[in-house]
């Protein structure tokens, strides 16, 4: 065991960054929930940073998400957006925040209506 110097010690001397770093460059690279970002126009930078899904681990799955999960209910109104979902196998499933909505320090989306 080696001891070191109080006055000379630098961070990387105490902790080994590699194991933190490996975690974090695992969920950005592998996870269901992340994605490269759409950058063609500030328009669809927003609107990717203000994407809902339903999806990924401990959510649903498309094969088993039926037409009550996917449709639009009354709770969604000022919080979800209706109309921007994509088509296909993730209709419903795939939301965006309404204009106004926003999450609130809990986790649960907040309407101004």
């Amino acid at each position: 065991m080696s001891s070191i110097e109080i006055d000379t010690v630098m961070p990387q001397d105490l902790i080994n960054a590699k194991p933190a770093a490996a975690a974090v460059r695992e969920f950005f690279g592998s996870s269901q929930l992340s994605q490269f970002m759409d950058q063609t126009n500030p328009l669809s930078e927003i609107t990717h940073k203000r994407r809902l899904s339903a999806l990924g681990p401990g959510g649903l799955t498309r094969e088993r998400a039926g037409f009550e999960v996917r449709d639009v209910h009354p709770t969604h109104y000022g919080r979800i957006c209706p109309i921007e979902t994509p088509e296909g196998p993730n209709i419903g499933l795939i939301n965006s925040l309404a204009t106004f909505a926003r999450v609130n320090k809990y986790g649960f989306i907040e309407s101004p209506y």
